[in-house]
Formats: structure tokens, C-alpha cells, sequence
């Protein structure tokens, strides 16, 4: 299936030994064994380190940061994302009605926003549970996605989003899973039902932080999507490439880092 996106011009195979799975990089500029070792590292050894993201989020799960962060250096050294400034994660263990997205600037090294988000109705109900790469599940998907261009629909502005991750997220944008907002998206009504509403699979958020949240996230910056899936931790290329392996080794060496 050919790529919607206009700069998604070169995909990368890159084989995990533990696992089947593939990541698939993207970019419109030279493969990666084109440049120098120097250049290939230089944005992910610019990333700040998972200690200081926590800092910036308390509430948030520092293993799971950790993780978008280690996904994040494994894609920038395979070309992808690598001029990104922010990330946002998303932690999909916790419940609807807490805030379980967090946006970062990673160049200034700020939390730009910790807000609700709302999963897919295939996945579940206050928690979700099942999550799926396939188009018509209704479900959300898991793991890095690089976002693309914004356009109005019917959910009014909303943003492309392109999953790296063979048979987990790369249907993303076959599925037309993109973030927008969503009037479903009330703590008030949430709490008496129970749980927010759902989407169709997309990350859907408040109708009043929407746009500035899209316009901070939009045209190639990472999107993190968690849950404690042991099949996906164990065998995520993402996760498991050798700059992911080589951030964590640093990151154990220098925990006090900032």
C-alpha cells in the first residue's frame, strides 16, 4: 500500500533477532547508512533523559516514559523524526477520566500539557484493554507514530498520524486514526458513565485544548501509545535496537543527568 504521507518517500526494514516484527522507518532525505555516525546520533544524544521528563511529569509513569524515549532514539537513528521537538505519550493503562496524555518539548525541555484522551471503542471501557492494528476493530493501536499534516474533517481539525511499527500501528493511516477533538471528551459526563466516550480508534481529546495541541504536535513529531502488552514489550523492534539498548546503558551510567 503506497504511503499518504507526503514525506513518508523511503521505508527501512530493520530486523530484530529476538523478534519477527520489522520497524518501519521513514524519511524523505538520505538513507541512513549515507551519513556520517556523528550526524545519524546527533538528535537522539540531544533528547533529554527520561529522569528529567519525569521530573516535568510526577504523575506519569517513568518506566513509560522511558520506554517513548528509548523508541524515539531507535527511530531518529534510522532517519526518522529526527528534527521532531515534541512528544507526546500517552498512557493507555490508566483510566479515561485521568489525564493520561502528556505533551513535552523536547527542546526546551517542558510539560506543554497533561490532559484526558480518549481511546477506541474496540479497546474497551475505562481502561482499555485490546488493542489492534486492524482496519474496522475500532481499536487503538500502540507504539511510536510520527505525526503529518493537519486537515478539517468531521471532527474538524485534525492530525495525521503515521505508526512505525509493522503489524502494531502501521495501518494508522489506512485507518484514518488521527488526533482531534471530541465533544465526547467530558470529565463531567465521563464520571457519570463511567468512562469517557470513545473514537473509533483515534487518540480524541478535549474540543478546548484541541488546537493548540495539534499545532504544537503537527508535521513530524512522536506520538508514544502505552499499555503493559508483554507481546509488544518483549518483541517492539522500536524498543529492542541497538541505539535504544545503547540510551539505556547511558542513562544507568548518569542518572542524575538533566
Amino acid at each position: 500500500m503506497p504511503y499518504k504521507h507526503p514525506t513518508l518517500a523511503l521505508a527501512l526494514a530493520l530486523a530484530v533477532s529476538s523478534s519477527s516484527l520489522t520497524f518501519k522507518a521513514t524519511a524523505a532525505a538520505a538513507r541512513p547508512s549515507q551519513l556520517s555516525s556523528a550526524a545519524l546520533m546527533s538528535p537522539a544524544e540531544n533528547l533529554p533523559p527520561p529522569q528529567r521528563l519525569a521530573q516535568l511529569a510526577p504523575a506519569a509513569d517513568p518506566e513509560v516514559l522511558s520506554l517513548a524515549l528509548a523508541a524515539v532514539r531507535c527511530a531518529q537513528a534510522e532517519g526518522v523524526g529526527r528534527t521532531a521537538q515534541r512528544l507526546a505519550v500517552i498512557d493507555y493503562s490508566r483510566s479515561s477520566l485521568q489525564p493520561r496524555l502528556w505533551v513535552f518539548d523536547l527542546a526546551s525541555r517542558k510539560l506543554l500539557y497533561n490532559e484526558l484522551v480518549a481511546h477506541g471503542q474496540g479497546s474497551g471501557g475505562n481502561v482499555p484493554t485490546h488493542f489492534s492494528n486492524a482496519d474496522g476493530s475500532h481499536a487503538s493501536s500502540l507504539g511510536l507514530f510520527v505525526t503529518g499534516s493537519t486537515y478539517t474533517g468531521h471532527n474538524g481539525l485534525s492530525l495525521r498520524m503515521d505508526g512505525l511499527e509493522r503489524g502494531i500501528n502501521d495501518a494508522a493511516m489506512a485507518r484514518d486514526i488521527v488526533m482531534h477533538g471530541a465533544a465526547y471528551v467530558n470529565e463531567a459526563s465521563g464520571r457519570q458513565m463511567g468512562r469517557l466516550g470513545r473514537s473509533w480508534g483515534c487518540p480524541a481529546l478535549r474540543q478546548a485544548v484541541a488546537k493548540p495541541i495539534i499545532d504544537v504536535m503537527k508535521n513530524g513529531q512522536f506520538v508514544f501509545s502505552y499499555y503493559p502488552d508483554q507481546a509488544w514489550l518483549a518483541h517492539s523492534a522500536l524498543l529492542h535496537c541497538s541505539a535504544a539498548h545503547l540510551a539505556s546503558r547511558e542513562n544507568d551510567r548518569h542518572p542524575g543527568s538533566s
